[in-house]
Order: structure tokens, then sequence, then C-alpha cells
């Protein structure tokens, strides 16, 4: 059954990585179904305000953008302090920001890998930490995390990238157990490649090789993996919780 608009009406959900891609289709809809949204994006700029004004208008919700780097610790505790501070709802956190990167072992640096680690897993650890404060409050949330096909599957040249995406999944299995009796659920999504900025990236061998293995012969669609979280996000999901969704179109 289709979700009503007014299905997150009165709720706050706070999504990173707001800019492009999977987490600016997640903020449409999310908007679309009345949620207020804290969108987490690196730095100010125009064309995102000018989308995000739009939603405001056409949704009625409000719309609030926080800037801070996910390499920066001590930003990303400035900014989520606060809210911590003012003890502010938020009723879903999605955390959606990431970065790409290949190489074969021999040809990853150490820093390579730290710089990965940082923004795909120390990161999410680091804001969960600080939002499920918030959450355990109110004993009442949902918790989303980016995974990925790439974290489950044994790809050549994924050392950092793979890696860092199963430890985000292994981290959602395990925080979820520890949430639960709060009345929080968290899962995450083990997308494939998907048609956003990251799979432009990848050189072309790479890129026909990971379509050809999926039985749809074709990438994600943003609004695909945007719609998987919004149901995980919902009390239509309200028993499922330390789950791994693939959404890889058949691998």
């Amino acid at each position: 059954m289709p979700l009503s608009s007014d299905t997150f009406k009165g709720q706050t959900v706070m999504i990173t990585g707001c800019n492009r891609g999977i987490g600016r289709q997640a903020v449409e809809l999310f908007a679309q179904h009345g949620a207020n949204l804290i969108c987490c994006i690196r730095q100010e700029n125009a064309e995102f305000s000018a989308f995000a004004e739009q939603l405001q208008q056409e949704f009625l919700v409000t719309i609030e953008t926080v800037c801070f780097d996910l390499i920066d610790e001590d930003s990303i505790k400035s900014a989520i302090r606060q809210m911590v501070v003012d003890k502010r709802q938020i009723d879903v956190l999605v955390n959606n920001a990431g970065v790409a990167t290949g190489g074969f072992l021999q040809m990853t640096s150490m820093k390579q890998l730290k710089e990965v680690f940082q923004i795909n897993f120390f990161s999410t650890v680091l804001i969960t930490q600080l939002v499920s404060k918030l959450m355990m409050r109110r004993r009442k949330g949902a918790i989303i995390n980016m995974g990925s096909v790439a974290g489950l599957e044994n790809f050549a040249g994924y050392t950092a990238y793979g890696c860092s995406k199963a430890a985000v999944m292994m981290f959602t299995r395990t925080i979820a157990r520890e949430l639960a009796p709060y009345g929080i659920r968290v899962n995450a999504l083990a997308p494939g490649l998907t048609d956003t900025g990251m799979a432009g990236q990848m050189e072309d061998k790479a890129w026909q090789e990971m379509v050809g293995r999926t039985d749809m012969n074709r990438l994600g669609r943003p609004e695909e993996v945007a719609r998987l979280m919004l149901f995980l996000a919902s009390e239509d999901a309200s028993f499922i919780t330390g789950q791994i969704y693939r959404i890889d179109g058949g691998m």
C-alpha cells in the first residue's frame, strides 16, 4: 500500500549527503510525505537553497540546512551538539553521505584508506551517537544507514570502499540490538550500482562489469533506493530492525 502524503506529518527527518543523488531524492520524497527536514550538506550553495525553498512552498514543510564536513569531527560535533542542547526532536536519521573510491590493495595508501573510513564509517558512528541521544530521551526513532553491495560481495579493487561499507552494515546490526530497548529501529540499505554522480566516476570497463552482473541489466535509480528508505522510516516497518536490505537488481 502506498504511503499517504501525511505519513511523516509532524516528524523531523535528518538526512546527510543531501546535495545530490540518493540523498537529494530522499529529501524530496520525505517532503512529499509531510516531513520537516534537517538537510546536512558540506557547504551552502544557491542551487540547493532554491531546491529546498521550492519544496517548502510546494509541500508546506520546513527545511533547515546544516553544514559540516564529514572529514572534520569537530564540525560534526559542533553542529549536532547544539541540537542536543536544544533538545531538538529528530524522529528519523538517514546516514546517507559517503564517498566512493576504487583501487587495488597495492595502490591504496593508508592515508586514502583512513579518509574513506572517516567519511563512510567513523562519521556515521559519531552522528549516530549524538542523534540517538535525542531519540533515547523520547524512546522512539528510526535510523537508516547507507551500506552497499560492495560490502557484501568480493569486488576486486574495493579494499577501502567495500570494507568501510561492511563496517557500516555490521555497525547497523550491532546498534539495532543496543537501541531496541529504547524503541529505536536501525536498518541499512545495500544498493547496487545506482545512477548517481558516483557511478559516473567509474571506469567504463568496471561500470559495464557491474551492470552486467545484475539480472535486470541496468543501473538502479535514486528514487528506487529513496522509496525503500521511506518505507523503513515509516510505521509500516515498525517490527523491522537490524536488517540489511539489498536493492541491486539481482546480483
